[in-house]
């Protein structure tokens, strides 16, 4: 029994000895380019494209399983301006094979160098990576296609080794001939270090992307023995343009599963002007300051899965702003969101683009032409309805179109077409504005409630920083409840409703003088030279109570009080037909002494109706109304009006049957 043992181990020795020097010597003897044609052959019929491979084949079987291929080229269909779709000048890889048999893989060599890919689509959009092969072949492919293997069968292996990987100065180039698009990436190096299951990989990564460089360089790993499966580590820096620098560090837990991340993001400061101008592109968007958008950063930690995400210690960096942030998503499809923004200071009006030359034109041209409601598209307020948001936002100081407000605070709620915004509150000129804004988008026209409070507000340099004008002074208080329906200017018009009042104390009317108007109408009228000073109208309190329904707003009996005159008003505003209704009613309270005045005319009406449009009011005195009142006879209302000097006595006596009546035609003329 032993001498069959020993005579078998000896045989057996012989197969193995005969089979590893086949192994070995076939390869030596063998002449594998004269398999070359037939190679070719294959390839083509089974394409449809042309191929050919270099005169250097080598293959290895023993201990390295291997092949090295030179001068490798597949061909374009006719019609393209390449000659190859693909072309490799060196291809060469070598396996271990004993290690397989233990689900073990060792690479010697994996090397491609001057690899090049022409993607190239043609102007009636055919492009040159379709269609390779013909239909039958593609169908027996499709019909040979394995069952899937069950959940269960694992595809882990032990051990995983590659002592050289590389890919040398690669080529990829893209044409679209419908659009002219050429983009190109060249000198494209690959490398990775140090492959194996227990490590991580070193990646090494450059490249020259349409004549800009870019780099990634870093680690990732280790894999695992069953990759996609665990904890895996990257840190990688990427570098472009000479310009930009973007840090990713973390974790990637189970990527072909619950795919969860736990990554920091950290994107240096850079200047996205100098990006746009090192990809010869004109910078997008046209700023008041060509200053700004200089100095750009941005960093956070981000956390998540494929079902939420958490972002959290965030910050950007624009300019001279800085702004912290945190956030949460999930719900993916509505989407559920949770949002924190705080903001230092930022200038808007240096982002702002210069405002457009006015040029001139003529009242005909200038007049905007009111498009029809029917023609604008409807708003989709689907998103908005199934949007989940409960948002935060602080900002220390803001400026915009000249005006600065501080300590903006914002929160805002949004569930089921419901959109609430309380507070809003923020300082502005001395005072505080504290609002509450309702939206409500369940229907096809939007609902909107408002309610504002303002206390204290310097008007007068409000308006000249915002509005560049001078129209009133004083400290403003109110207090306005709104609502409207629709969400074009004309739908908001018709159902505007609402009161409110506004208080000015302490302040002025700029460009109109009251006491000069009553004193001497005919200059107030353009009847006479004007003052060269601006004129204005001092007043201890001016209040404007109004109400509005449907787009008609009452004044209610605005009224203003000064040392001098008490002034009342009452009428209409239609918003829809923007057509003014308006009675004016001053009335002296005691002597315009001060004014320039000698005469007490404690009592005396001089009322003003303002009709008309928007664009073209007009501002007529009510004559009538003056005799209404309790002055003894009509030519002492004709030398209120007009005065009583020497140049006017001859206008004065002309009206003789009806002065009145007179006097409207005199001052209308």
């Amino acid at each position: 029994m032993k001498r069959i043992f020993k005579w078998l181990s000896i045989i057996s020795g012989i197969f193995i000895v005969l089979i590893v020097a086949a192994i070995i010597i076939l390869p030596k003897i063998i002449d594998v380019k004269k398999y070359k044609p037939l190679i070719e052959q294959k390839v083509v019929g089974a394409t449809g494209r042309s191929f050919t491979l270099g005169d250097e084949i080598d293959l290895s079987v023993f201990p390295w399983v291997g092949i090295k291929v030179t001068d490798v080229h597949f061909g374009n269909p006719s019609g393209y301006s390449g000659k190859d779709m693909v072309s490799v000048k060196n291809f060469e890889v070598r396996l271990k094979v004993l290690p397989l048999l233990s689900k073990k893989i060792e690479v010697k060599t994996f090397v491609m160098d001057e690899p090049t890919i022409n993607l190239e689509k043609l102007k009636n959009g055919k492009a040159n990576w379709q269609d390779i092969g013909n239909k039958t072949q593609k169908k027996e492919v499709a019909e040979s296609k394995p069952e899937k293997t069950s959940s269960d069968q694992s595809l882990a292996i032990e051990e995983l080794k590659v002592e050289s990987f590389s890919i040398n100065k690669g080529q990829l180039i893209f044409i679209d001939q419908g659009t002219g698009v050429r983009k190109e990436i060249s000198d494209l190096n690959l490398k990775l270090v140090n492959i194996s299951l227990e490590n991580p990989v070193g990646i090494l990564f450059d490249a020259i992307v349409d004549g800009n460089q870019l780099s990634l360089e870093g680690t990732a790993g280790p894999i695992g023995k069953e990759p996609g499966k665990g904890t895996i580590a990257i840190d990688f820096v990427l570098k472009a343009l000479n310009e930009l620098e973007v840090k990713l560090n973390g974790s990637l837990v189970d990527p072909m599963t619950s795919q969860k991340f736990d990554l920091n993001v950290n994107v240096a400061s850079f200047s996205p002007r100098k990006i746009m101008a090192s990809l010869n592109q004109e910078f997008p968007v046209q700023t008041k300051d060509p200053d700004v958008l200089k100095l750009v950063s941005f960093k956070t930690h981000i956390k998540g899965n494929k079902d939420n995400v958490f972002l959290s210690n965030g910050e950007i960096i624009l300019d001279d702003s800085k702004m912290l942030f945190s956030a949460t998503a999930k719900e993916f499809s509505k989407p559920n969101m949770k949002i924190n923004l705080k903001l230092d200071t930022i200038d808007l009006d240096r982002y702002l683009p210069e405002p457009p030359v006015k040029e001139e034109t003529s009242e005909a041209e200038s007049k905007p032409v009111k498009p029809a409601e029917s023609s604008k598209k409807k708003t989709d307020y689907g998103p908005l309805r199934k949007l989940v948001l409960d948002g935060k936002i602080n900002a220390g100081k803001v400026k915009a179109h000249g005006a600065i407000v501080e300590n903006i605070k914002i929160h805002i709620l949004a569930k089921k077409g419901i959109i609430t915004i309380d507070p809003l509150s923020l300082d502005l000129y001395k005072g505080s504005v504290a609002s509450k804004i309702n939206l409500n988008v369940q229907k096809n026209n939007p609902v909107t409630k408002m309610v504002l409070k303002a206390n204290g507000i310097q008007a007068g340099p409000l308006l000249k920083d915002s509005m560049q004008m001078e129209l009133i002074e004083g400290t403003v208080k109110s207090n306005i409840t709104l609502a409207m329906t629709g969400e074009t200017p004309e739908m908001i018009k018709k159902t505007l409703t609402g009161k409110g009042e506004l208080l000015f104390t302490d302040g002025a009317i700029i460009g109109i003088d009251l006491a000069g108007l009553v004193r001497n109408a005919k200059a107030t009228l353009g009847l006479s030279e004007k003052p060269k000073e601006k004129p204005r109208t001092d007043f201890a309190e001016l209040k404007i109570p109004f109400t509005s329904k449907k787009g008609l707003v009452n004044t209610i009996g605005a009224n203003m009080i000064s040392p001098f005159l008490r002034i009342i008003v009452k009428g209409d505003a239609d918003l829809v037909k923007e057509l003014l209704d308006l009675r004016v009613d001053p009335k002296f309270v005691a002597t315009l002494k001060g004014q320039g005045d000698t005469k007490e005319r404690s009592g005396l009406m001089v009322p003003v109706n303002i009709t008309g449009t928007f664009d073209s009011p007009k501002i007529r005195p009510d004559l009538k109304g003056i005799v209404s009142g309790d002055l003894p006879d009509t030519k002492e209302v004709i030398e209120q009006v007009l005065g009583t000097k020497e140049e006017q006595k001859e206008t004065v006596e002309s009206f003789k049957e009806d002065p009145i009546k007179e006097l409207e035609n005199f001052l209308s003329d």
